[in-house]
């Protein structure tokens, strides 16, 4: 390519040089090392933290008040971003030094837990190239059977064998429920060619749907004005010694899904299943021609991704709830942003999972502790997400998209001894 072409804005020469610049950085961008990435994450945190800093002074001034909660150059604002922001990151550790066990701290260690299943889930699924946007329905099946089993095996069993009975009846029933849900959609995609991210977010509706008709008629809980199933006895929930007055938030459970990220990720690094999900996820022609089942894999992929949302579901009765009611939080919708965050490494959603863990327990003691408005520290939130997100949808993309072939080159392109490409 010469410099003309290069430089030319309106000719092919000059959309060639465009697009060679733009390739050159998602090639960058792709072959970015662990400390790079870790380094373009903060830098992204940085300028959503200074993007909302002046989010935070705007609202301030727009808004009245009584007196200035902050003042910057002689100007008055209302709210003050300093405070803010150390109630959405610090906050949601409470006061850490003094009780590391405090309940702030507990209501963060409750949301990690669910969202490193659901992140995981995400993650196995976008591995084997397949979309699971369904993930809210399964966990939502798989907390609904939890409930139901483990209610009714609650009587047979008591005390200490109670927990160690029916703890792991309700994960393993969330688990069948929510891989049974999943692979649906993948056996639709498999063997119909139907599209994924369709059936999944139609599921999502069934799922919710039938789910609320259950709960708010035959397996509602008497004298309840909430559409809930009957609440589960102690011994049927998670063990959780170390939270005194707490009984939504489990270290154990914590400690459970980090075990099940490490081998998931085992499970997709060192065998020989993970090695056929991740060969049919990057390029299923290669795979199917090197022997492997391209329909079954896409299915086994599907009901292992619903498998671990429905343990969400699990871990979310068994610890959070108590029972199972009507209007789950979006636990399997954040677990995509969990998955990309973490670009679709099972270890690295425990970390992804944590900040978001954050950010919703330290939204609470924002709007409890400051006049900041809900709306704004929603906003605050989705900038942070966004753009720590953003490096890596995109370094996923470059990973699984040939973009040259698409816009007419090639990302492998040889170069002859003239120089040009072959």
């Amino acid at each position: 390519m010469t410099d003309a072409d290069d430089g030319e804005s309106d000719g092919s020469g000059g959309s060639r040089g465009s697009r060679a610049r733009l390739f050159d950085a998602l090639d960058r961008l792709v072959a970015a090392s662990a400390t790079e990435r870790l380094l373009i994450s903060g830098s992204a945190l940085l300028l959503s933290v200074a993007i909302g800093f002046l989010l935070i002074l705007a609202a301030g001034r727009m808004t009245s008040c009584g007196s200035a909660a902050y003042s910057l150059l002689g100007v008055g604002f209302c709210y003050d971003p300093f405070v803010v922001y150390d109630s959405l990151f610090l906050g949601a550790f409470g006061d850490f030094l003094a009780n590391p066990l405090n309940g702030q701290f507990a209501t963060t260690v409750s949301e990690t837990t669910v969202l490193v299943f659901t992140g995981i889930a995400v993650a196995v699924a976008f591995k084997a190239g397949v979309f699971n946007i369904g993930g809210q329905g399964q966990l939502v099946f798989g907390a609904l059977a939890s409930a139901l089993v483990v209610y009714g095996f609650s009587d047979a069993v008591s005390g200490l064998v109670g927990t160690l009975v029916l703890v792991p009846l309700g994960l393993a029933v969330g688990a069948f429920v929510g891989g049974i849900w999943g692979a649906i959609p993948g056996a639709l995609k498999a063997y119909a060619d139907a599209n994924e991210v369709i059936t999944t977010i139609m599921l999502n509706f069934v799922a919710t749907s039938f789910a609320l008709y259950l709960a708010s008629g035959p397996f509602k809980a008497p004298d309840s004005f909430a559409n809930q199933t009957r609440t589960l006895p102690e011994y049927a929930l998670f063990p959780q010694p170390l939270f005194p007055g707490r009984t939504d938030a489990s270290l154990l459970a914590l400690a459970l899904a980090i075990v099940v990220a490490v081998g998931i990720a085992y499970l997709l690094r060192g065998t020989s299943f993970g090695y056929d999900l991740r060969t049919s996820g990057i390029q299923p022609d290669a795979a199917e021609y090197g022997g492997v089942d391209a329909a079954r894999t896409v299915v086994a992929s599907m009901a292992l991704s619903g498998a671990l949302a429905g343990i969400g579901g699990a871990v979310y009765v068994l610890t959070i709830a108590g029972n199972f009611q009507t209007g789950v939080p979006d636990y399997g919708f954040d677990g995509i942003t969990v998955s990309i965050l973490a670009g679709n490494n099972p270890v690295g959603a425990i970390a992804a999972a944590l900040l978001f863990g954050v950010l919703k327990s330290g939204s609470i003691v924002v709007d409890v502790g400051t006049d900041v408005p809900p709306q704004l520290v929603g906003v605050l939130r989705g900038l942070i997400v966004l753009f720590v997100a953003m490096p890596e949808f995109f370094r996923m993309i470059g990973q699984r998209v040939d973009v040259r072939d698409r816009f007419g080159g090639s990302r492998d392109a040889v170069a002859t001894d003239g120089g040009e490409e072959a």
